[in-house]
């Protein structure tokens, strides 16, 4: 016997759950200058677990080649990629409408 999503009823293999709400969560990515005037880019709103941010950091990392980290909810990375990360989150998955840089 298949299992079944709690939350849509649906088979877990057929579950639509993640896809609607990652399609609700709504992404902000900001430039902050930190100590000693270094850029980094901040990445907040993905909504997930923790390990699902280390892995999506990791990927991102790897993509920017740039180091960075996971805190509270948001993804750090050093430098300056608020050009990239749109379309890099887009082969993650996310719709570019979702995407705020300031």
């Amino acid at each position: 016997m298949e299992e079944i999503c709690p939350v849509c009823g649906l088979p877990k293999e057929l579950c639509v759950c993640e896809t609607i709400k990652r399609e609700t969560e709504r992404i902000k990515i900001r430039l902050e200058i930190r100590k000693y005037d270094k850029p980094t880019t901040v990445i907040e709103g993905i909504n997930g677990s923790k390990k699902e941010l280390s892995e999506m950091t990791k990927k991102l990392k790897s993509w920017c080649a740039c180091g960075g980290t996971t805190k509270n909810g948001k993804i750090i990375l050093q430098g300056d990629h608020r050009d990239k990360l749109p379309q890099l989150l887009k082969k993650l998955g996310f719709n570019l409408e979702q995407i705020e840089i300031t």
